[in-house]
């Protein structure tokens, strides 16, 4: 019975005011997204498992939950709604010359083990600019990030940017073996640079590119820190990634979004099909990143177009989490009229309740029970998200109940 009344580790039911807010909220973003000229594309919630193989990039095949088909073919749920709006382009976008914008939004479902509260089905939104190559692109898509987190009511956040070429150039240039890359990029994410340090040195990897894993930690904050990058820029490669964040910049400037923006070299990218720029949002009162994007040049042609790209997704509920965290108010209106009637006016009742909706006002009518008081069902219509009462009496008065601020009046019933 235990299982039946809670549901599995990892998800959660999300209902009354809490589901108001996070609706409003998603309202807001979505609104944002189409401003910019985006157009919405709904992919399926579960996918064949190629889709998200490992030679794709996304998350390790153990955090996938998988199932079989009737037909014995392995299925996945998405955890990653990139690799399936790549699939998407290729196939409906095949012959499109100019760039594809989509907007998205859906649950995705990661398998990991949980710690921290984290969620294991989260709902993601996000956008898709496909088809061109530029620092416009880019410039655009930050934009928009920023956008939207504006207009979801954070005053406080930051937008950290990298190029995954930098970084990739410093392992190339160190010449690890992959298990010591592969520890090396945790030890980068989690920022232990005396790990980095030592595990450098027991590598004997050449001392240049020790001094330049060494100088990461201070490559983070403003464009200065760009000046910096270039000096200890290992090759051509990663000279062009620097100089591509200082045009990206420049144009983030004529947005107005600049002073949002910093920069963080030692970034490498969750997922491996990133290819250029990668970005993640912070703000307060959340233990990770509330967006996560960057450019992935490639990714589409695994599935047979070339398209070079780049997308960003907001993670709503942790936006949600923080925005209650900072005491941000979601405004969200109670719409909702509830209408409970004395026996006898039954049919009153529900003349009026259609009347009201078709003036598209919703409304929900309910028998008034004897044993019950006027006050239970005030409180019933706050909790259900009512902002007025009407109570039809066995008179033929109809008592208005104003459930936001208390007050009462009675008129008379309308015959």
């Amino acid at each position: 019975m235990k299982q039946l009344l809670h549901t599995p580790e990892g998800v959660r039911d999300i209902y009354n005011e809490e589901c108001a807010k996070k609706l409003a909220l998603q309202n807001r973003l979505h609104k944002m997204l189409h401003l910019y000229g985006y157009h919405d594309i709904q992919t399926p919630m579960f996918e064949f498992f190629d889709v998200f193989r490992k030679e794709i990039g996304t998350i390790p095949s153990k955090e996938l939950y998988k199932f079989f088909d009737r037909e014995g073919e392995t299925l996945a749920l998405r955890p990653d709604m990139t690799p399936q709006i790549a699939r998407a382009a290729a196939t409906l976008f095949q012959e499109e010359e100019l760039p594809v914008r989509l907007c998205y939004m859906g649950s995705t479902f990661i398998n990991h083990s949980s710690y921290q509260g984290r969620l294991k089905e989260n709902t993601q939104m996000g956008a898709e600019f496909i088809g061109i190559d530029s620092v416009e692109a880019d410039a655009e898509m930050l934009s928009l990030v920023v956008d939207c987190l504006k207009k979801a009511g954070l005053e406080e956040f930051q937008i950290n940017v990298g190029n995954v070429d930098f970084f990739q150039s410093m392992i190339e240039d160190a010449q690890v073996e992959e298990d010591t890359e592969i520890r090396l990029r945790e030890l980068v994410n989690n920022r232990n640079y005396f790990g980095v340090e030592e595990l450098l040195e027991e590598a004997e990897v050449k001392r240049s590119a020790r001094e330049s894993f060494s100088a990461l930690s201070e490559l983070v904050g403003g464009p200065e820190i760009l000046e910096n990058a270039k000096r200890i820029a290992p090759n051509a490669k990663a000279l062009k990634a620097v100089k591509r964040l200082e045009q990206i910049y420049e144009v983030l400037k004529a947005y107005k979004v600049e002073s949002y923006v910093s920069f963080d070299l030692s970034m490498s990218g969750l997922y491996g099909y990133y290819t250029g720029i990668i970005f993640r949002g912070y703000t307060f009162g959340s233990g990770d990143a509330i967006v996560k994007g960057g450019r992935y040049d490639h990714l589409i042609e695994k599935f047979g177009k070339e398209a070079a790209s780049i997308g960003f997704a907001i993670v709503v509920d942790d936006l949600m989490s923080a925005l209650e965290r900072q005491k941000i108010q979601l405004p969200h209106h109670r719409k909702n009229t509830l209408i409970i009637y004395d026996d006898g006016r039954e049919k009153e009742a529900i003349l009026l309740a259609q009347e009201f909706r078709s003036k598209d006002k919703n409304t929900e009518i309910l028998k008034k029970s004897k044993e019950r008081s006027v006050e239970y069902y005030s409180e019933y219509g706050r909790r259900n998200q009512a902002n007025s009462m009407l109570y039809l009496q066995d008179s033929s008065q109809i008592r208005m109940v104003n459930l936001v601020t208390g007050e009462q009046k009675i008129v008379k019933s309308r015959d």
